[in-house]
């Protein structure tokens, strides 16, 4: 199962090289031309002005409407707001909005850090190690998570360490996925506060440590200023529970389930994104509440194209990959999901590669 794709055959390999890298310079020359990769300043100015604006009434709300039960509605909306600007400072983190990488950059600190909660130094450090390298074993982040279990060998190594409860937790993990998702705010804004205080690297700490303060400590502030503890506890539960369940639903269909790249294994860069990644079909609502991230094989193509132009792409990329013998995955949402937990739980029970990779079986017929 080992080696590199493109040394199959001394001669055929070098052909084939050849013949992927400019595969995926021509899918670029049209995508170019179509125009697809041009800004749309004017949907994203609507949406960076609109995302405080929508952020502010919210808060306002939450002023007005004083200690009351009624309030965990304004936790549930609050959530949506938060992740719909977290998708927004995504959008801007790869270059989608601004020619401008330093305004990129500092309009996803000022979205992340300021309004969200999280560090866009530490996001920025763990995303694009995810997007060079999707589903590889040992260099994609995305899937070494300390909880969930995606290979048969990190189950053998926490069964090994920790005994027979972790067994039991593994072999029902595809039962806990999705209630697992309720900690992952929580996570988010611990990983966050960890990262920036750590003494690895990280660009414009000051900036990032000042805002964050600003965020976490004045939102916590104002909660129990507004409400009496129970309530505000509760408030602090239902946000952030809702607010990591919508953002691991909007996350887990892109890659969960795809098939694993062994580590030592090399892939174009073409089949690397497609054959990793899944999209969501489904209506122009859901590109709204996916934040795009229903297309993910078209932003894994090209991560700086603006998330107007995905669903359009779509389909250039869809009929391109056909034509080059790519395989090209999509399915419902809901499909999605009973993907993922089907997958994960055949993880936690044990079983050996319970999804072939396409590249593997390819070089295994050469």
């Amino acid at each position: 199962m080992a080696g590199d794709l493109t040394q199959t055959a001394p001669a055929t390999g070098a052909v084939r090289a050849g013949r992927a890298t400019n595969s995926y310079t021509e899918l670029s020359r049209i995508i170019t031309a179509s125009g697809l990769m041009r800004r749309r300043y004017g949907y994203y100015w609507t949406k960076l002005i609109g995302a405080p604006l929508v952020l502010g009434a919210v808060v306002a709300v939450f002023v007005l409407v004083g200690d009351t039960w009624w309030q965990l509605f304004t936790a549930a909306v609050l959530a949506v707001v938060l992740t719909q600007i977290a998708m927004l400072g995504h959008d801007a983190a790869h270059r989608e909005i601004f020619v401008s990488g330093r305004w990129n950059d500092w309009i996803s600190i000022l979205l992340g850090d300021l309004l969200v909660g999280m560090s866009y130094g530490w996001w920025q450090h763990k995303h694009t190690r995810h997007h060079a390298n999707p589903n590889k074993i040992g260099a994609d982040p995305d899937i070494e998570l300390p909880v969930i279990a995606f290979t048969p060998e990190q189950v053998q190594r926490r069964v090994t360490r920790y005994g027979s409860a972790v067994a039991w937790l593994m072999a029902h993990q595809g039962a806990l996925f999705f209630p697992i998702l309720l900690l992952e705010g929580l996570s988010l804004h611990a990983s966050s506060v960890r990262r920036v205080l750590s003494p690895e690297p990280l660009r414009r700490r000051a900036v990032e440590i000042g805002l964050l303060a600003f965020r976490l400590g004045g939102y916590l502030a104002l909660v129990f200023l507004v409400l009496s503890p129970g309530i505000a506890a509760t408030f602090l539960a239902v946000q952030l529970g809702l607010f990591g369940l919508y953002m691991g639903l909007s996350f887990a269909p892109n890659h969960k389930g795809m098939p694993l790249v062994p580590a030592e294994v090399k892939v174009e860069f073409l089949r690397r994104q497609v054959l990793m990644s899944r999209n969501i079909r489904g209506s122009r609502l859901l590109d709204v509440a996916m934040g795009g991230l229903n297309y993910q094989i078209e932003h894994h193509l090209f991560p700086s194209m603006p998330r107007p132009h995905l669903r359009r792409a779509s389909g250039i990329i869809r009929a391109y990959c056909a034509d080059q013998g790519v395989r090209y995955t999509e399915t419902g949402l809901w499909e999605s999901y009973r993907i993922v937990t089907r997958y994960i739980n055949r993880v936690g029970l044990g079983e050996r590669d319970p999804f072939d990779c396409p590249l593997l079986q390819q070089r295994q017929t050469v």
